[in-house]
């Protein structure tokens, strides 16, 4: 979405016909739509602004639920949003540290100050970009008592009267639709700033979940966050808002369901053990944490094989920090040989999972010529030198 774009949507001509259009699932229905709507004699712009919108707002309710019906988004807004439920989360945390004031710098369309303002957080909400901060202006429409929108580099706002920051470092080039990744050095703001910053004001920053351990400061909590089964974020917290005693932490959300391991620091791995009746794959979350070895002791369990995040073990118990399968027998690990087994045992349908081996699971999925009515999940992985084919059932 452009400027012009923009202008267009943001009238009450636009925005009337945004809601009438409705959601729009498909490259047919959009086209459709273009079509009668330029019949009827609306602008290219406002064309092209409302049929995007449509689509986007359809992809938006993965993110925003219900919510996403009355917002706006860019495409590359909309892939870098936090989740609403995760940005809940986020702001009990400024509220159950007693903060009433927070500068989000860096809002891009809003959803993180969405959360705050939901739970009465007074938020200023600044981004870098025009049509963004438009954009986050009108999400924020709702809650205009407790959230205000400006348009500034956050290295320009004046945080007197914050109690606390809230940063998303922009991580990729500038842009509304196609973007691209930049390396930590091109970062706005600077990662020295916003280090820099934290170490003084009670703050968040929320990073990928891949981001470079060595350059996380020691005197912050390093939080990895999963969501229904994908790793989605790092978040560093500092001063009031770091818990005590608390340097890496796991937090795994699935539904409105949440669990989270604690501790002082990275925890090793436990030792590893022969193939016992369970394997155990602990959650992204845990294994970007470096908590495995937490996970392992409460299951009773060991390494299947060292620097391989698979756990093993005979008790029969699971964990909401792993996905837990009971193993039914090896089966070999040449495919040809492994294809004939599975046939035997007249498996059609067969989740792949891997881990420590150079395999292409859909490469794979097509040597296997499945047939059949049963179904079962096959782990594959190596102890050593040796390759590992387990076919197993999830607990």
């Amino acid at each position: 979405m452009d400027t012009a774009e923009l202008t267009a949507l943001l009238t009450p001509e636009g925005l009337r016909l945004l809601d009438e259009v409705g959601p729009i699932d498909s490259t047919d229905d959009a086209a459709r739509a273009v079509s009668r709507l330029r019949a009827a004699g609306h602008s290219p712009a406002l064309v092209s602004a409302v049929v995007g919108q449509a689509r986007l707002r359809v992809r938006a309710a993965a993110k925003f639920g219900a919510f996403a019906d009355r917002m706006l988004f860019t495409r590359a807004g909309l892939e870098q949003a936090t989740r609403l439920p995760i940005a809940a989360r986020h702001a009990g945390r400024f509220r159950d540290a007693g903060i009433g004031r927070v500068a989000d710098l860096g809002c891009g369309i809003g959803g993180d100050a969405l959360g705050l303002a939901g739970l009465g957080i007074r938020v200023r909400a600044v981004d870098a970009d025009e049509v963004t901060a438009a954009i986050a202006a009108y999400n924020l429409a709702p809650f205009a008592d407790a959230a205000t929108v400006q348009h500034a580099r956050a290295e320009e706002v004046d945080l007197s009267g914050m109690d606390a920051v809230w940063l998303d470092p922009a991580r990729r080039t500038a842009g509304h639709s196609e973007t691209r990744q930049v390396a930590s050095s091109e970062w706005s703001p600077s990662l020295e700033w916003v280090f820099d910053l934290i170490s003084r004001v009670p703050g968040g920053v929320k990073l990928g979940p891949g981001f470079d351990r060595t350059q996380i400061p020691d005197d912050v909590e390093a939080q990895w966050i999963s969501a229904d089964g994908s790793t989605i974020e790092l978040v560093l917290w500092s001063g009031a808002l770091a818990r005590e005693g608390v340097r890496r932490a796991a937090l795994v959300v699935r539904g409105g369901e949440a669990w989270e391991l604690t501790a002082p620091a990275d925890t090793p791995d436990a030792e590893p053990r022969e193939l016992g009746a369970f394997v155990h794959e602990p959650d992204g979350a845990v294994i970007r944490a470096r908590l495995i070895g937490e996970v392992a002791r409460a299951l009773d369990a060991g390494m299947l094989s060292p620097g391989i995040a698979y756990l093993t073990s005979d008790a029969a118990m699971t964990s909401p920090f792993v996905s837990s399968f009971r193993v039914r027998e090896q089966l070999p690990a040449d495919p040809k040989k492994l294809a004939q087994a599975l046939r035997a045992r007249g498996i059609g349908t067969l989740e792949i999972k891997k881990r420590g081996v150079d395999v292409d699971p859909a490469v794979l999925r097509k040597k296997l010529s499945l047939r059949g009515d049963e179904s079962a999940t096959l782990l594959l992985t190596r102890v050593g030198s040796k390759r590992l084919a387990l076919l197993a059932d999830r607990v």
